[in-house]
């Protein structure tokens, strides 16, 4: 499947790459006794996930170059890589290896929404129009028809930039990406894309995601606040939960140490040529994807949150209101820049997952907070691995 095609929707387009059949053309390396290399602190230090353990070596036998996990329960702290982080060198993949996110970052965004609203600096039922007068006008797109909540949950009908084929070209494909993988990019542009475009429904009648969305979110925080959505995640969720390891890149191109490498797929002409896309320039992501971080960090974001240790129990229930989501996983919802996934055997798990050119990852965990799961792999072509792995780890025998 194209790179375009699994970007095009975040996370739906994880859901729609788990359908491809394209095969990694090097052979996978694994640890070297075939597993992944795993380690666990806690009481039960001795108690692994097995089931997770072996879904995991299964996609590096399956083609991904590897992957980097760790969950979090009541018997401590799993971790695990397995396969390569460079290609090249060989270099195994690590367990604190930092990667880009992708639409991940759409959490953290939604969260700091939830606090204006909980501060009493804007309201959820707010139009666009209010908030960034004049900017969502055109082609029929109207923010004076369009909520705060409709872009936090993707009811707004606004058309997905990355959606749009001339965009696909110059910065996500072939010789496009590869040409422009470092130019920055205004968030602006990227709503410029997405009104060259009609919308796809009326404003709250049903659900498309779009990452348009989260770049307009992004701009009613740094309108809100009078500084930039950076700063606010900073204040507001890095800095306070401790998340050592957690960045928004800004224009930098490169990825903080210990990190391993990012591999993409990006010619349809050669499905079996992989190109390093580690280095691109965060703004070419911003507020709908660009954070940094590693599986611990995500870890323990989304335990506080589904805790309450970020919203007041009014704005976690507005998050985790739902609307039936087009596209996605089976037994599949969204909320306010939360995903809630029903399981094979019944358990419900709340999260996030993110597609950027060379990462496919996950974070989830059970809505008491005390379960949690987050993945990362180095590559981008081929989501099919994505499921199993959450599915082992929730419903595999451990």
């Amino acid at each position: 499947m194209a790179l375009r095609k699994i970007l095009r929707t975040g996370l739906v387009g994880v859901a729609a790459a788990a359908v491809a059949a394209t095969a990694f053309a090097a052979p996978a390396q694994a640890s070297s006794d075939g597993a992944a290399a795993g380690a666990r602190t806690g009481a039960n230090a001795g108690a692994g996930h097995q089931a997770t353990r072996s879904a995991i070596d299964a996609a590096v036998r399956a083609g991904v170059p590897g992957i980097t996990a760790q969950a979090r329960d009541a018997d401590g702290v799993w971790a695990a890589a397995s396969g390569v982080g460079n290609l090249r060198t060989g270099a195994p993949r690590a367990k604190n290896d930092r990667f880009r996110v992708g639409s991940i970052t759409k959490t953290f965004v939604a969260t700091v929404l939830l606090q204006m609203e909980a501060e009493g600096r804007l309201s959820l039922d707010d139009t666009v129009e209010r908030r960034l007068p004049g900017l969502v006008r055109g082609n029929g797109n109207d923010g004076r028809k369009i909520t705060v909540r409709q872009l936090l949950n993707h009811t707004s009908g606004l058309f997905d930039y990355l959606a749009d084929e001339e965009y696909n070209r110059t910065y996500l494909a072939g010789d496009g990406f590869l040409k422009h993988r470092y130019d920055t990019l205004s968030p602006r542009k990227h709503v410029k894309v997405a009104l060259s475009h009609a919308p796809l429904f009326e404003p709250g009648t049903r659900n498309s995601y779009s990452n348009t969305n989260y770049v307009l979110a992004g701009l009613i925080i740094e309108k809100t606040a009078g500084r930039t959505y950076e700063a606010e995640v900073r204040d507001r969720i890095i800095e306070p939960l401790g998340l050592k390891a957690t960045t928004n890149p800004g224009n930098s191109v490169h990825l903080p140490r210990p990190s391993g490498r990012g591999y993409a797929k990006l010619f349809e002409s050669a499905p079996d040529r992989i190109d390093d896309v580690t280095a691109m320039n965060g703004s070419q992501g911003w507020a709908d994807g660009d954070i940094i971080s590693t599986t611990g960090d995500l870890n323990r974001f989304y335990r506080a949150l589904l805790r309450g240790d970020l919203l007041p129990p009014k704005q976690l229930k507005e998050m985790k209101t739902t609307v039936p989501m087009t596209g996605a996983f089976p037994d599949t919802s969204y909320g306010l820049g939360l995903m809630r996934i029903r399981t094979s055997c019944g358990t419900t798990v709340w999260g996030h997952g993110g597609a950027m050119p060379g990462w496919l990852s996950m974070a989830f965990t059970t809505a008491d907070g005390r379960h949690q799961l987050a993945y990362s792999l180095n590559s981008s072509w081929d989501g099919s691995a994505m499921m199993p792995i959450l599915e082992a780890e929730y419903c595999g025998k451990r």
